[in-house]
């Protein structure tokens, strides 16, 4: 038995340390859904929807009938004493008899009915859920925007990260191998010691800028996951390329979009908003109307001198009653008046952010072309200037072999690069962060 329990064992531990060991791998559009159903903030916009419609029936259900129970039990340890005139026993005038009512233990048990039969408010509460609920669904795609352009970023950051390590490695390699052969020429009097130490300065802060890359890609990497809602040091894999990725991300088509105000989730935000002030003015209005409720009970009472109320036998004594109840505003100096007319006046300061908000919105668009379009040129340009950097570097490279360029020529050369690198690796990440942007306000899929 024991070499069947350590292979039981050795089964649980190798599932468990395979669990451990899962790797995520995603492309942009992947990544994008995963967190839409695992970030944080939209499993909770999620349960707000799903709250929403629970309170849509919470409002519904206080205009249908309701039934509740009560029951009541006494138990006087020392009974109340009255006086009655000595006459009814057969006394004397002017003497009084001490007389206790009742028995000392007494149950009350009772079922009471009620219906709305009209009440202006619940009228407006209903009505308002259906706006109540739009809300919450058009918050639900706020937040999947935002859950969708905080995964654009945080992917884009990380390839951004793992380029610039690359670039600065191969750098480092590039620099190492110049120094090691500027050293030997210094060392064999062929040479100057300024140009080993000019690019002693330059390795030294390519090393750096390599060492916080490093760091930068292991942060970025753990952004990435918080945003899509897995744990910050799972390992994750990126199946896309920056370059690649970027020429995808370039859609002239786009810019020729028309926007249709009413797709727009801020709009439909701020509609929502109008609603729900339009709502708060009836239902201040509706606070001048009367209300009716009926009403309907049935309980017994019971007596005893002991606790024996559930005894066989037990006298119980049936009662009922059915009513209605009215209740009409008739003066609140001026009180419901005046919250008629803030409401009034907050339906109207609404309308007016409608207005704005539309005009906002059309600007913003305007804006986020004219930025898609700059990051496109950005872009094009710059990879047209990381070339000739490189061809510029190169050419001072062999200068400086050949001894035709000092060593200030060739840093200038090489900071020239080294620019023109960060600044391509910037502009691709530019391109997809200000598409993302542009088709948020268009509202369309990314």
């Amino acid at each position: 038995m024991q070499p069947i329990r350590l292979l039981i064992l050795a089964l649980c531990i190798g599932s468990w340390s395979f669990a451990q060991e899962k790797t995520y791998s995603f492309t942009l559009q992947e990544a994008i859904s995963f967190a839409l159903e695992n970030n944080y903030s939209a499993i909770n916009a999620d349960r707000d929807v799903l709250a929403a419609k629970k309170q849509k029936w919470e409002t519904i259900a206080t205009g249908l009938p309701q039934i509740t129970g009560a029951v009541n039990y006494q138990n006087q340890l020392i009974q109340q004493v009255v006086q009655l005139p000595g006459e009814i026993a057969g006394g004397e005038p002017g003497t009084f008899v001490e007389v206790v009512f009742g028995q000392p233990q007494q149950v009350n048990a009772a079922a009471t009915l009620r219906q709305q039969l009209f009440d202006g408010s619940y009228i407006v509460g209903v009505q308002a859920t259906k706006s109540f609920l739009s809300y919450s669904a058009n918050n639900k795609e706020k937040t999947e925007q935002e859950v969708r352009k905080a995964v654009v970023e945080a992917y884009g950051n990380v390839l951004l990260s793992q380029e610039s390590v690359l670039i600065l490695q191969k750098n480092k390699e590039t620099l190492e191998k110049t120094l090691f052969e500027t050293t030997k020429i210094y060392e064999n009097g062929l040479g100057d010691e300024e140009s080993v130490e000019q690019l002693q300065i330059t390795l030294s802060s390519i090393d750096n800028q390599l060492k916080n890359a490093m760091r930068l890609e292991e942060i970025t990497l753990q952004m990435l996951n918080l945003v899509m809602g897995i744990e910050l040091d799972a390992p994750t894999q990126l199946e896309e390329n920056l370059d690649n990725l970027t020429q995808t991300q370039i859609d002239f088509n786009l810019l020729e979009s028309e926007l249709t105000i009413e797709n727009n989730v801020d709009y439909k935000l701020i509609t929502n908003l109008n609603e729900q002030r339009y709502f708060e003015w009836k239902l201040a209005k509706s606070r001048a109307l009367p209300t009716l409720n009926a009403f309907a009970s049935y309980g017994g009472l019971s007596f005893g001198e002991d606790f024996s109320f559930f005894d066989n036998g037990q006298q119980w004594f049936e009662f009922s009653t059915v009513g209605v109840d009215l209740s009409i505003p008739i003066f609140s100096s001026g009180k419901r008046s005046a919250s008629t007319a803030r409401a009034k006046i907050a339906l109207e300061k609404a309308k007016t952010q409608l207005t704005e908000a539309e005009q906002q919105i059309r600007l913003q668009l305007q804006s986020a072309k004219s930025n898609y379009t700059l990051a496109i040129e950005q872009y094009q340009t710059s990879k047209n200037n990381l070339n000739l950097a490189e061809r510029i570097e190169n050419k001072n490279q062999i200068k400086y072999a050949e001894g035709l360029a000092s060593s200030f020529e060739l840093r200038q050369a090489q900071t020239q690069l080294y620019d023109a690198q960060q600044g391509y690796l910037q502009s691709m990440v530019e391109v997809i962060n200000k598409k993302t942007a542009l088709e948020i306000i268009l509202n369309e899929s990314l």
